[in-house]
């Protein structure tokens, strides 16, 4: 009752109401967003978002220098913010003021997405041209994961939010983690075109995750050991998450000479054994079920799928 008194009350102001409003409606929003839309000076919307925040009506994400707000995840509130905004009318010139700046605000990120995207497609074909196509990898990663219910995926290394798109149809929440900024309004930018507001991104580091144990049934690991520099602590942080019995899925190359993609596109491993592999696996506390490897023209893509130990898994055949 507490809890809900403090968020009734943080609410009981017309300019933190529009901030509720807009956030409901437009997903995750910086200061400066959040400040353009309103027309208000920062030190004025910075206290009313510490209030709202404080109360647990709005989740703070500091991501490098920049800070983004999303509705918080304290149980009851995107219920108290929908009953709240029922009673306005819909032809309320503010709240229609600050939406007609909040898609002017979606589609000037939606340009910087498209931008960066654009200018990095080239690279990114180049790559994918070297393996087999991506919607199989996907096919493949989907079947296996789609072995058990899914409650909460955590997607590390999300870059453009494919995995949380893959999976979106399927689970309750879904959560990205990236370091690049310029991959996260990619991300964010396709999650807000497909209507996936149960799917959320956010900047963070595989080393130190920013979420308790036991957090989510399921890791999705896409193409992204293979930038990383010590992968038995990656793996450790994200077993940590992941509950007892919960499934992780990696996908990444098998063992190729291909050098050039160290300096092409900063691959710091050219792929991964089986063997060697399985034991880092396994010192994470995870089960190996199932391997499969999917062959292209110059990589072999290959897709682990583990279970953490404490609920004795029912081994699957290698494939």
């Amino acid at each position: 009752m507490d809890n809900t008194i403090k968020l009734l009350k943080s609410l009981a102001d017309p300019t933190r109401l529009r901030v509720m409003a807009m956030c409901r409606h437009g997903g995750d929003l910086t200061v400066s967003e959040i400040v353009r839309i309103l027309g208000q000076s920062q030190p004025r919307v910075s206290r009313h978002l510490k209030l709202l925040t404080d109360a647990g009506a709005l989740d703070r994400i500091p991501e490098g220098s920049w800070v983004f707000y999303r509705l918080g995840k304290q149980s009851g509130v995107t219920s108290v913010i929908d009953a709240l905004l029922s009673n306005i009318p819909v032809d309320d010139s503010t709240l229609q003021r600050d939406q007609e700046r909040l898609e002017r605000v979606k589609s000037d990120r939606d340009q910087a997405a498209s931008k960066y995207f654009s200018e990095n497609a080239a690279a990114w074909n180049s790559l994918r041209a070297l393996h087999i196509d991506q919607e199989q990898v996907n096919t493949a990663i989907a079947a296996l994961g789609c072995k058990r219910p899914i409650r909460r995926l955590l997607d590390l290394g999300t870059g453009t939010g494919e995995m949380l798109r893959l999976f979106a149809p399927q689970i309750e929440t879904g959560e990205g983690i990236d370091l690049s900024r310029d991959m996260l309004a990619v991300a964010r930018s396709k999650l807000e075109e497909d209507n996936l507001d149960h799917c959320r991104v956010r900047q963070g580091d595989l080393y130190a995750l920013p979420f308790p144990d036991d957090s989510f049934d399921t890791v999705v690991v896409h193409q992204v050991l293979h930038f990383v520099d010590d992968v038995a602590s990656a793996l450790n942080e994200a077993a940590r998450v992941l509950v007892d019995g919960g499934q992780m899925l990696i996908a990444d190359f098998a063992p190729h000479d291909i050098e050039d993609l160290r300096t092409t596109h900063q691959h710091r491993r050219l792929g991964f054994a089986n063997n060697d592999f399985d034991e880092a696996l396994r010192q994470s506390n995870l089960d190996v079920l199932t391997v499969q490897h999917l062959e292209g023209a110059h990589l072999t893509v290959t897709i682990w799928h583990a279970r953490k130990s404490g609920v004795m898994p029912v081994k699957e055949a290698m494939a």
